[in-house]
C-alpha cells in the first residue's frame, strides 16, 4: 500500500480525546477483531489487507490515545462487479465500524467525509455502500450525509472464519449511493 497516497487525519472528540485516523498496517490486523468480537472475520481481514497491497482496497483505522483501534473503514476501488466499484468513477465503502463508546460524537461522519474527499480528489463521482436493514441509526447517518437508497440487497454472503470453516452470513441491507 502506498501510504503516502492515503491521507491521515486527527479528530478531537467533544471530551478532548484525540483520535488518529491512518492507513491500516499489517500489525493492526488483530486490533480489527475488537477483543474477539470480530475474530470470525480474521481471514477476511487478512484477505482485504492483501488486496490493499495491490491497491484495489484501501483501509483506514481510527485509534485513540492508547493506540487502541476504535474505528475502521474499508474502501473497494475495483471489484469484479463494475456495478459495485469500477476503479475509475465508482467505489464501494464497507466494514465501516466505530466502537460503541465512540459513537454519536461526530467521528463516523468525519471519517466518511475523509473517504469521500479522498475519492473526489482522484476523480471518483459515486460512492456506493450497503447498510444493514437492522441498523436504522447508520442509515440515518448516511442519509444525513447525502446518501440515497437505491434498492434492497439480500445481503447473503460467505466467508471462512478463523478456523477455516465456511460461514454464511445473512444481513438484509439497503443499497445506498452518493454522487460525490
Amino acid at each position: 500500500m502506498n501510504h503516502s497516497a492515503i491521507r491521515e487525519a486527527d479528530y478531537i472528540l467533544p471530551s478532548g480525546e484525540q483520535i488518529h485516523i491512518r492507513p491500516l498496517e499489517e500489525h493492526d490486523l488483530p486490533g480489527l477483531e475488537w477483543d474477539g468480537e470480530f475474530a470470525h472475520f480474521r481471514r477476511l481481514y487478512q484477505q482485504h489487507y492483501e488486496n490493499s497491497l495491490g491497491g484495489n482496497t484501501l483501509i483506514w483505522v481510527a485509534e485513540n490515545d492508547s493506540a487502541e483501534i476504535i474505528g475502521q473503514v474499508f474502501l473497494l476501488l475495483r471489484s469484479r462487479s463494475r456495478e459495485i466499484a469500477d476503479g475509475t468513477i465508482q467505489a464501494y465503502l464497507f466494514s465501516f465500524r466505530i466502537k460503541p463508546a465512540y459513537r454519536d460524537q461526530g467521528l463516523g461522519g468525519f471519517m466518511l467525509e475523509m473517504v469521500e474527499d479522498y475519492l473526489r480528489v482522484r476523480g471518483y463521482r459515486f460512492l456506493r455502500l450497503n447498510v444493514a436493514r437492522a441498523n436504522p441509526l447508520a442509515r440515518r447517518m448516511y442519509e444525513k450525509h447525502g446518501y440515497r437508497m437505491i434498492g434492497p440487497e439480500p445481503g447473503v454472503w460467505q466467508y471462512q472464519d478463523q478456523y477455516g470453516q465456511w460461514q454464511t452470513c445473512r444481513e438484509p441491507a439497503w443499497k445506498m449511493i452518493k454522487r460525490l
